[in-house]
């Protein structure tokens, strides 16, 4: 039986660093009935049984009863090639960086529970009832900032915190957008082709920095220096307050109100309508190639992916050069500062080779993402529905999968 790709990329070493950090790793998912996420403290009032999520994203997706989690949670209508935390924006609150959705579900699924993958149901998230801002993981450096969902299996001990997570986590799995566009306010038009993940993960490190403070779960993955430093831009603080209702969260000058009810465990709840889960894998997932949020013509499909594969052109090219020429200038400083001869003639080599290594990984994730794109728009002219799951080129290609941690910088 086909496992989770995201469950079986945590390794020993994770587990022996959470048992010390606040977080510890099994070898499933303790579900509801056990209460993996129970016992946080937070400060909001409103308490609702775990029952009340079943309901609100019954119409959102559907439910898979699914080994060893139980009941799991698969969204529709989200396209091919969405990943958790990509539609939506970054804000700075007293509870550090908190993602604003833009999916009227986003409440539930972005603050509670976690995100997995399985190579046919696709996307999964697996109900929990701890709040946070954002159950994440961060990587970045001066011209990349990226996160990925913590996936299920990773169970938050509230009173204590916990600090860098030697994980693995496919390249796949990670967003990523240019430094100097964290901010911004639509992060899905900046979000780069996964196919330059493998190459940018190799090029950042791992930040991680999740704890409780003052009976709040704080998420301050990326330092608010370091943020004013990439985009250039002040980073507003926001206050964080109740919602009185689902839906998306709504900004009020300095104020973000979000829904975020305290959650509580109920083991005879049930959602309504449940798959198993060989029958859902049967099944094409509910999503279509950049399925749009409402049915639209096959021509308007068309012009639709058309745009937004010129777009991830566009971003391929312009972030392959830079980093590029950022190479070619750390070449330039390092030769300045050889003391002879020789020494610029070893910094030449090194560098010669740098820029040889990094220009055959340019090339594979070109190829790579003109034969994604040519299968997308075979698929969108033949009018057959894309699975949400396992695509063709995860199929043949299984991505390495990169050590948090084990991490470098161009030319350096």
């Amino acid at each position: 039986m086909r496992k989770s790709l995201l469950v079986s990329t945590f390794v020993a070493l994770a587990a022996a660093a959470f048992s010390t950090s606040g977080l510890s790793y099994g070898s499933g998912y303790a579900g509801a009935a056990e209460g993996a996420y129970s016992g946080a403290s937070l400060d909001f009032g409103v308490s609702l049984d775990i029952g009340f999520c079943y309901n609100y994203l019954a119409p959102y997706g559907s439910w898979v009863n699914m080994n060893p989690y139980g009941y799991v949670w698969r969204p529709r209508r989200i396209g091919r090639h969405w990943r958790p935390y990509s539609e939506g924006h970054w804000v700075w609150t007293d509870y550090g960086w908190t993602w604003i959705s833009d999916e009227d579900w986003g409440w539930i699924g972005f603050h509670y529970g976690r995100w997995g993958w399985d190579d046919d149901l696709g996307w999964f998230w697996v109900p929990g009832t701890v709040w946070a801002p954002a159950w994440v993981t961060w990587r970045y450096n001066d011209q990349y900032c990226g996160w990925a969902p913590l996936p299920p299996g990773v169970e938050f001990s509230t009173g204590t915190g916990f600090g860098a997570l030697p994980v693995n986590i496919p390249g796949r799995f990670w967003v990523f957008v240019q430094s100097s566009h964290f901010l911004d306010p639509d992060v899905r038009s900046r979000v780069l082709p996964y196919e330059r993940n493998t190459t940018i993960i190799n090029y950042t490190t791992v930040h991680d920095n999740i704890y409780v403070r003052d009976n709040r779960i704080v998420n301050e993955g990326i330092g608010v220096d370091e943020v004013r430093r990439f985009t250039g831009r002040d980073v507003p603080r926001y206050a964080l307050r109740d919602a009185g209702q689902p839906g998306r969260a709504r900004l009020h000058g300095r104020e973000i109100q979000i829904y975020r009810p305290a959650l509580r465990e109920n083991p005879a709840a049930k959602p309504n309508a449940v798959l198993k889960a060989e029958n859902a894998r049967r099944e094409p997932a509910p999503a279509k190639v950049y399925e749009p949020r409402q049915q639209e013509q096959t021509p308007q499909v068309k012009a639709e992916v058309a745009r937004r594969q010129s777009e991830e052109k566009s971003l391929l090219r312009k972030t392959q050069s830079q980093e590029l020429k950022r190479m070619q200038r750390q070449q330039s400083e390092e030769m300045k500062r050889a003391q002879n001869q020789g020494e610029k003639a070893k910094v030449k080599r090194e560098y010669e080779s740098r820029v040889s290594e990094l220009q055959k990984s340019h090339q594979t994730e070109k190829r790579q993402m003109a034969e994604r794109h040519q299968r997308e728009t075979e698929q969108v002219k033949a009018g057959h529905p894309a699975k949400q799951g396992r695509s063709p080129e995860q199929a043949r290609q299984k991505q390495p999968e990169e050590r948090a941690g084990n991490s470098k910088s161009p030319g350096r």
